[in-house]
């Protein structure tokens, strides 16, 4: 499977960030995660910097719509190939933008979509 960047990666075990992480790895995907505070999800070391990450092929985002903003620039830097937005992250406003880079949206939830092989 291609590169995963779980964006909004938080150590909190009860946060849905951090089951996609564990779910990600579970499936053999090669995961890498940003988050507001360092720390590791099993093997997996949250990054508070974008510069760590290259060869992105899918985003799957845990940061809601207000704070995307700040991100939409890296993560048109990154170039995925999708990004995916999982409940709560909903941004109609933020897709035409992503479309137009070429970028695919997908509008899911990461832990369904794994639960149920379409990811």
């Amino acid at each position: 499977m291609k590169k995963t960047l779980v964006l909004g990666a938080s150590l909190k075990q009860n946060r849905y960030s951090n089951l996609a992480v564990n779910r990600l790895v579970d499936h053999n995907i090669d995961t890498v995660a940003f988050g507001l505070k360092e720390g590791d999800i099993r093997h997996i070391q949250i990054k508070t910097n974008f510069k760590d990450f290259q060869n992105i092929h899918t985003i799957t985002l845990y940061i809601g719509p207000k704070r995307q903003p700040e991100y939409i620039d890296k993560i048109l830097q990154l170039n995925p190939h999708r990004v995916i937005f999982n409940p709560g992250t909903e941004n109609p406003d933020f897709y035409p933008v992503l479309q137009e880079n070429g970028i695919e949206v997908e509008v899911a939830c990461t832990l369904v979509l794994l639960a149920t092989g379409q990811y």
